[in-house]
């Protein structure tokens, strides 16, 4: 390690201390691991790994947990139905977990959520931490770094290599101390309560609709370049086509076929295997060797979503996207709104200069949707109330509206 490192300050840990655990994935493993956690005590880490890149969904694949007086175990969750039983022996239990919004939906799908939360990544943001991946913020509480070398593998391999076991095992092994450590700081700057409320919301947390969702297809990136009511129909015929492709090889959509392969076939609508091919080139090598494989492997799939498409009566064509109250990308605010975007900049300026005041990332002060919502559709009443009340609706929290609806007021006035 050069002296010009820095992380040669600190101790690195490669192996947990009491060894690495034996996987639990048998019903009589299971019912050890129910024991330990009813006999351990205090809050328990918590974290999952998944196969985002390889297998279709965002599914565990292995659950780490440790508690004191418990151990730190590991569950592969895909022998079992759900794990129930593990959320509940959990029920009285703070969960302690890095970036929770990756971990939950995966947990909930098996039955875990947690009914109190502290999350040490975004207690870091609140902490004015400048890095607040996991290792970073080791290093900075305890000095200590973890060996991080398998995070992106395909945690569906099975078995494990006893490396990446040994790399999952560390990612629980030192989060409870690491939040009692945590909790101090945030008590001496004054933001603990802040934290708090922000962990109480993430216990509610469901993550993004997922390909069940009636309008999912509406994600598709490029989405905004179909206008025709006909090619928007070819794109929602194509993108269901794909995703039952994908659910039934249990990869990515995005490993069959591009999202810019998708919206050029809705675009040009080809009738013949000859036509799927275009001149349109991915943004690398691998997407483009994808969307030439996945056009040729399903070229009839493809025909045929296209086909249906065509032949839809015009009522049943999807009508194009509504924009409701959602407001235009900032960059059209001056041209279409100028009074908007005036109260914008303002804001903007005031936000930034409370961020650096407190330290705390400006997206974390509010959600900059919910800045945008209020000041593109203005309340009725402009008055610190009203305003109040239509941030809360949009989700604030209490500690951001006190901070922040003082700002919005300010330029709501200045510029009506």
């Amino acid at each position: 390690m050069s002296e010009e490192d820095p992380s040669s300050d600190f101790d690195r840990l490669e192996t947990p201390p009491g060894g690495v655990p034996v996987v639990v994935d048998t019903e009589a493993g299971l019912e050890e691991l129910l024991s330990a956690l009813r006999s351990g005590e205090g809050p328990v880490a918590v974290d999952a790994e998944r196969a985002s890149g390889y297998r279709y969904g965002q599914k565990a694949y292995l659950i780490q947990l440790r508690r004191g007086g418990a151990g730190t175990w590991l569950v592969d969750p895909v022998p079992f139905g759900d794990l129930a039983r593990v959320d509940t022996a959990l029920a009285e239990a703070e969960w302690v977990i890095h970036a929770a919004t990756q971990d939950i939906p995966c947990l909930a799908e098996v039955g875990m959520r947690p009914r109190a939360l502290f999350d040490t990544e975004l207690g870091a943001r609140l902490a004015g931490l400048p890095r607040v991946g996991l290792s970073a913020v080791l290093e900075y509480y305890l000095g200590v770094t973890l060996a991080k070398e398998h995070s992106a593998v395909d945690w569906s391999t099975r078995p494990l290599p006893e490396p990446w076991l040994r790399y999952a095992a560390l990612d629980v092994e030192l989060l409870v101390e690491l939040r009692e450590r945590m909790e101090r700081d945030l008590r001496e700057q004054g933001k603990l309560e802040w934290a708090e409320q922000e962990f109480a919301a993430l216990c509610d947390f469901t993550g993004p609709p997922g390909p069940e969702d009636p309008d999912a297809w509406r994600r598709t990136t490029g989405i905004h370049r179909v206008r025709k009511p006909r090619s928007l129909a070819a794109l929602r015929e194509l993108w269901e086509t794909r995703d039952e492709i994908a659910r039934e090889r249990d990869v990515p959509p995005g490993r069959v076929l591009p999202d810019g392969t998708l919206v050029d076939l809705a675009h040009r609508m080809p009738t013949q295997a000859s036509g799927l091919a275009s001149g349109r080139k991915e943004s690398s090598r691998t997407r483009q060797r994808r969307a030439e494989q996945g056009l040729l492997r399903h070229q009839r799939a493809w025909l045929a979503a296209v086909r249906t498409a065509a032949e839809l009566p015009e009522e049943e064509l999807p009508e194009p996207a509504r924009r409701g109250d959602t407001p235009p990308p900032p960059r059209a605010w001056a041209e279409r709104e100028p009074a908007a975007a005036e109260r914008l900049t303002r804001v903007r300026a005031g936000l930034a200069e409370l961020s650096e005041r407190l330290e705390i990332p400006v997206e974390n002060l509010m959600t900059p949707d919910v800045v945008r919502r209020v000041l593109w559709r203005t309340p009725d009443e402009r008055d610190a109330q009203a305003v109040d009340a239509a941030t809360a609706e949009l989700g604030a929290r209490p500690w951001q509206r006190e901070l922040v609806v003082p700002i919005l007021v300010e330029a709501l006035a200045a510029h009506p």
